[in-house]
C-alpha cells in the first residue's frame, strides 16, 4: 500500500507491486462490463432454481419449472408420431393409383419411400436405384412388368420369381443352348439380330439368317421387332437398355444359358403402408408412367416399352 502512486501520464494509480522497474496501473473496470458481470451472476443464480443444473448421484436438480430436455424429446417425438400416425392411416385408406391427386400425401408416401428403399432395397438396386448388372436401373423408363403405381406395387408385394408366392411375376425364358434348341451357330446368329435391332452392330448376312430364328423362336415373347411384351416380362431389346451386358458375349451367353433374376416379395416382409410408400418413391424416380400399359398389341410402336 505504500508503495501506491499516481502515474504522472495518466493520473491513474498504480497497484503498488514494482517488476523491473514496470508497474501496473489500478485502471477500474468499465461500469458497462461490471453490471453485464452481476446480470449474468444473477441470471446463472436463477437457472439453477428454475431449470435442472445441479448434478447428483442418479440425477440433477429437477428445477422449479419441471422442464428437462428429455421431457422436451419425448413431446416432440409423440407429436412426430401422431402426425405419422395421421398420415399413415390416410395412405392406408386410399387406393395408391388415387395418390397423384393428393400431393401433399404424396409427397409423404415418396419421403417415407425414400427411407424404405435405403433399409430394404439398397443392397440391390444401389443408393441411387441405378442399378447394376442383372440388377435394373429403377431411374429410367423401360419396365419388364410395367411402371404405373398399381403395377409397382403389384411387383412389390408378389416379387420376381418368388418361390411359394402364386402371384409372383415369372417368366422362364428357354435356355436355347444348354436344352440344345439352337445350334452354336444358331445362337451367334440370333445374336446378331438382338444387337442390329438397338443399333449395336450393323445388318449383316448373320442377323439375317438370325433374323429367320428370331422369328421361329423368340417373337412369341418378345415380338416381331422385339419389342418386348409385359404380359410375359419379355424385355424390349430394341432399345439398348439391358438388364445384363448389351455386349456379344452377353447376349449370346443370355440366349444359350439364360439368368432369371429373382426379387423378394416384400408383402411377407413389410406392411402394406410401406409397400405402397415405397411404390411412390419408385415412381417419383423418373421413369414412372401415370397409367398402365395397354397390351403390346395395341400399343404404338414408338410407345412400346419394357422395363426393369
Amino acid at each position: 500500500m505504500a508503495n501506491k502512486r499516481l502515474d504522472e501520464a495518466t493520473n491513474t494509480e498504480t497497484v503498488g507491486h514494482e517488476w523491473d522497474g514496470i508497474e501496473e496501473l489500478n485502471t477500474p473496470l468499465p461500469r458497462w462490463w461490471l453490471w453485464s458481470f452481476y446480470a449474468s451472476i444473477v441470471f446463472a443464480i436463477g437457472y439453477v432454481i428454475a431449470y435442472p443444473a445441479l448434478p447428483g448421484i442418479h440425477s440433477a436438480t429437477p428445477g422449479m419449472l419441471g422442464w428437462t430436455s428429455r421431457g422436451q424429446l419425448d413431446k416432440e417425438l409423440k407429436s412426430a408420431a401422431d402426425e405419422r400416425a395421421k398420415t399413415v392411416a390416410a395412405l392406408k385408406d386410399m387406393p395408391i393409383e388415387q395418390l397423384p391427386q393428393h400431393p401433399d400425401l404424396m409427397r409423404a408416401a415418396v419421403a417415407g419411400g425414400a427411407a424404405a428403399f435405403k433399409v430394404n432395397c439398397v443392397q440391390c438396386h444401389g443408393a441411387g436405384a441405378a442399378g447394376s448388372n442383372g440388377f435394373p436401373n429403377l431411374n429410367d423408363d423401360d419396365w419388364l412388368w410395367g411402371g404405373d403405381l398399381k403395377t409397382i406395387q403389384q411387383t412389390l408385394i408378389h416379387g420376381i420369381r418368388q418361390p411359394g408366392d402364386d402371384e409372383t411375376r415369372m417368366s422362364q425364358m428357354p435356355a436355347f443352348g444348354r436344352d440344345g434348341l439352337l445350334t452354336p451357330a444358331q445362337i451367334q446368329d440370333t445374336t446378331s439380330f438382338v444387337l442390329s435391332l438397338s443399333g449395336k452392330e450393323k445388318p449383316s448376312a448373320a442377323s439375317q439368317r438370325g433374323k429367320a430364328v428370331f422369328e421361329a423362336n423368340c417373337a412369341v415373347c418378345h415380338g416381331p421387332e422385339g419389342k418386348g411384351d409385359r404380359q410375359f416380362g419379355a424385355p424390349n431389346l430394341s432399345d439398348a437398355i439391358w438388364l445384363f451386358a448389351g455386349n456379344r458375349d452377353a447376349v449370346s451367353t443370355q440366349i444359350g444359358n439364360p439368368r432369371h433374376g429373382v426379387m423378394p416379395a416384400w408383402g411377407t416382409r413389410l406392411d402394406p403402408v410401406t409397400i405402397k410408400m415405397l411404390a411412390a418413391y419408385v415412381h417419383s424416380l423418373g421413369g414412372g408412367e401415370e397409367f398402365a400399359a395397354a397390351p403390346a398389341e395395341a400399343q404404338p410402336e414408338a410407345e412400346a416399352t419394357t422395363a426393369e
